[in-house]
């Protein structure tokens, strides 16, 4: 062994693959965050209805799919992705759609980033609801004399108050987002259109159990945490300078 400097991180950043991995992410982002976050606060926000029933019981539905492991979902969900088992795929074809491959390398992206928000949905759902249930019901009493309906009431009293608790999700979702690796794992394995280098995370572990370059491994980890950290400080830097206003 010898030192080497920079030199590894040199080659990560000039490799070809390594920018095409955080495209992917950046493009994942997109999608997966605002579907995400949007189907958490819809369902928190009619979930907080009083005259929703099995209140409880719908919760523990929709918090299910986090309590399964992520590699147990990919497995699942890469059955039901296979172009030869599965029922979507059959579904479109029966109705005249044609068949559709979700492993496809036009589609798969879309296929992880439906995992993902399957998966994490209930689990900002679950976050949300505890900050609608920590506003106190007086202000709840008071719209409704002022003659405000459900819409307004959630416009102007839940969602407001719900800011924190929306920073906090978006933040988690951006450090998830960069660190995605278990569904692409589980789906490079039936598919070729999931690449060993489709994420940084990939990358980095095909390189230490792979190829057994831990060094560059060490260094895509490096500046994996250093994006992680800036992208994290850039959006609560926009956040607090929002709020300063």
């Amino acid at each position: 062994m010898k030192f080497v400097g920079f030199a590894n991180y040199v080659q990560v950043i000039a490799d070809p693959d390594f920018g095409a991995g955080f495209g992917r992410i950046g493009i994942f982002a997109v999608i997966n965050i605002p579907i995400t976050l949007g189907l958490a606060l819809l369902i928190a926000l009619l979930l907080n209805l009083s005259s929703m029933p099995f209140r409880g019981f719908f919760r523990i539905v929709y918090f299910l799919p986090y309590a399964i492991p992520g590699v147990v979902s990919g497995i699942l969900w890469a059955f039901l992705y296979s172009p030869s088992l599965s029922p979507y795929s059959q579904l479109s074809a029966a109705v005249g759609a044609g068949q559709v491959d979700f492993l496809s390398p036009q589609v798969v992206l879309f296929a992880i980033a439906n995992i993902v928000i399957w998966q994490f949905a209930g689990y900002n759902m679950l976050i949300l609801t505890a900050s609608l249930n920590a506003i106190p019901t007086e202000q709840y009493e008071a719209a409704r004399i002022d003659g405000c309906g459900r819409l307004r009431e959630a416009l102007y009293i839940k969602i407001p108050q719900l800011v924190p608790a929306l920073v906090m999700t978006v933040l988690f979702a951006i450090i998830g987002t960069l660190q995605l690796f278990n569904e692409p794992l589980i789906l490079s394995l039936i598919t070729k259109s999931v690449t060993s280098t489709y994420t940084p995370n990939l990358m980095a572990y095909t390189e230490a159990f792979s190829n057994n370059n831990s060094y560059l491994a060490a260094a895509i980890s490096v500046l994996l945490a250093v994006l992680t950290a800036i992208a994290s400080f850039i959006f609560l830097s926009i956040v607090n300078k929002r709020s300063a206003l």
